[in-house]
């Protein structure tokens, strides 16, 4: 037998043999695991509904919510008219809710724990949230708390000030929602026409309230 043949000879024989088994055995095991573990957080994220279970009804928007606020601040010189200012509408995402000051206790009743799409307008009656294909809401302008620019929210975190946080009341609980704009230069203006349009609600209640007492 010539040497190359018997150099090929020995190679056959020291060939590797597969164990299948084994392999099949570990990557069934690797997708048990996976399902337990999706199985563990699908019954956390019910337990915490649960928990949440006395959220009321998240309120719809009116009829007649009004017209879109306008952006604050001075007028831009590139709107069409040469000195309008737009109306504060946004698109972009809906990353979740906590309860306000806890950014990792999310709020998960009602639909809020589910991210999505998000078209926000606001108005003189409130923030109207329309969410294609999830739970839509309306907050009322006596709700809101205030907005303010922040990084993370519900496990969310991007780069500082990606989001804009809206804090309003809902029932008995006080709410940090999420959200971020598709052109993010645009959260400065939320914040402070929704700083704007709270404050003014909250003064306008509180001298009805001193008005009602006084009689």
């Amino acid at each position: 037998m010539t040497p190359s043949l018997i150099h090929l000879a020995e190679a056959q024989k020291s060939a590797p043999v597969t164990d299948w088994a084994a392999r099949i055995g570990w990557v069934v095991g690797l997708l048990v695991f996976i399902a337990f573990v999706y199985w563990l957080m699908r019954q956390g994220w019910k337990w915490r509904g649960t928990l949440q279970g006395d959220l009321p009804e998240l309120p719809s928007a009116p009829a007649d919510a009004g017209e879109a606020r306008l952006t604050a601040g001075p007028p831009p010189a590139t709107t069409p008219s040469g000195g309008g200012k737009p109306p504060l509408t946004m698109s972009g995402r809906y990353h979740g809710s906590t309860t306000a000051g806890q950014w990792l206790d999310r709020i998960v009743a009602r639909g809020l724990g589910t991210r999505s799409r998000v078209e926000l307008t606001l108005t003189d009656q409130g923030l109207d949230v329309v969410r294609p294909g999830a739970a839509s809401f309306f907050v009322p302008a006596a709700a809101l708390r205030g907005a303010r620019l922040d990084k993370g929210i519900a496990g969310k975190v991007l780069t500082e000030g990606g989001l804009l946080i809206v804090t309003w009341r809902h029932g008995d609980r006080e709410i940090d929602s999420g959200f971020r704009s598709d052109r993010a230069a645009d959260h400065g203006a939320w914040v402070e026409a929704l700083n704007a349009l709270s404050t003014t609600h909250t003064t306008t209640t509180t001298e009805h309230t001193e008005t009602e007492g006084a009689r």
